[in-house]
């Protein structure tokens, strides 16, 4: 059974950071490019960051570049969103997205940055 598990997410005050993980189970993992997509109230979904399978290489939106990172463990089956220097535009739903032969989703964790 396919399985995207994200956790890390929370209240955060402006300028604060989260790391998100997704933890992957029930396909090849490492075959897989993962990326991490968002979806803040009223607005549709849209690709955040993005991590080849391979050689890891990565791809953000603008508004991310420069404070959020994304990584892989292939060993743990695990995906990474390091998310630094948060903004309240930031709050959103965050899912985790595998993507080759079939594409999965996972269910989500919500980011919520204020003060």
């Amino acid at each position: 059974q396919v399985q995207l598990v994200e956790s890390g997410g929370g209240l955060v005050q402006p300028g604060g950071s989260l790391r998100l993980s997704c933890a992957a189970s029930g396909f090849t993992f490492s075959s897989y490019r993962m990326s991490w997509y968002r979806q803040a109230p009223g607005r549709e979904r849209e690709l955040v960051a993005e991590i080849t399978s391979g050689d890891s290489n990565t791809n953000y939106v603008d508004s991310v570049k420069g404070r959020f990172t994304i990584s892989r463990d292939n060993a743990k089956n695990t995906v990474y969103l390091q998310m630094n220097n948060l903004k309240p535009e930031d709050t959103a739903v965050y899912y985790c997205h595998a993507a080759a032969y079939m594409t999965y989703w996972g269910k989500g964790t919500l980011v919520t940055v204020s003060s």
